[in-house]
């Protein structure tokens, strides 16, 4: 591997919005490391992929360990360039309706917990070396629906988003002396295969009247892994048309 190359390491990137951030990168030049607890798919189009990805259930808490290990034998002495926490779920009830406070348990909100906000902190923890040794930087994804109820998301989901925004924060304060920048983004309603029906009723709403496109998403990402934004650090950018106005 080449020493000037740089290096993504991306959680959630077999579709959506994931998947347009590994396209943006690997354009750029960069090695995208990706993270899943799916097997590399022969249907994703980046070249390399199969090698550079490592499979693994970020929401089994007890597994991270030995990923980071996988992680840091791929990386094979070199920087950590980016690290973005892309990965999350949300998930619904058995007839697809929306888990709220009344009717979601304990343990489902402990898995959602685990994917959206304690492994992304784990894993910049556990890659603190790898991200000071390149000065870079971490992009946390979170949504709009951590500062608002939503009619799709749960309530799970959005307050561990609404935690993510916070840990971004707190992260910001105590990697910035290491060189270490730590941003997030919250997107919208951004058009993936993923949207909830009845989506298309929010355009209404938004002011820039459609929705996002993932690749809209991808160039804000890649924004703040790079250069432009070496002097942007503890800030949450919203990507959603104006819905947040």
């Amino acid at each position: 591997m080449s020493s000037l190359k740089k290096n993504l390491l991306l959680s959630g990137a077999s579709r959506g919005i994931g998947h347009a951030t590994v396209k943006r990168f690997s354009a750029a030049g960069w090695r995208v490391l990706t993270l899943s607890r799916q097997a590399f798919s022969e249907h994703c189009p980046w070249e390399g992929g199969e090698e550079s990805h490592i499979q693994l259930d970020i929401s089994d808490i007890s597994t991270l360990n030995e990923g980071l290990e996988k992680i840091k034998e791929k990386l094979d002495g070199a920087g950590l360039h980016a690290l973005v926490n892309n990965a999350g779920v949300s998930p619904k009830g058995p007839d697809g309706e929306r888990f709220n406070t009344l009717n979601s348990s304990y343990e489902e909100w402990l898995h959602v917990y685990n994917v959206n906000l304690f492994a992304p902190l784990l894993l910049a923890q556990g890659l603190f070396s790898e991200l000071v040794r390149a000065k870079g930087a971490i992009v946390n994804v979170t949504s709009i629906a951590g500062s608002r109820v939503h009619p799709f998301a749960g309530s799970a989901y959005a307050t561990s988003k609404a935690a993510l925004a916070a840990m971004t924060r707190e992260m910001a304060a105590d990697f910035g002396p290491h060189g270490v920048r730590v941003n997030a983004i919250a997107p919208g309603e951004i058009d993936t295969s993923i949207l909830s029906p009845g989506t298309e009723d929010l355009v209404s709403e938004i002011p820039l009247r459609r929705l996002g496109r993932p690749e809209e998403v991808a160039s804000t990402i890649y924004f703040l892994c790079d250069a432009p934004s070496s002097y942007v650090t503890g800030a949450e950018v919203h990507i959603n048309g104006g819905q947040h106005v």
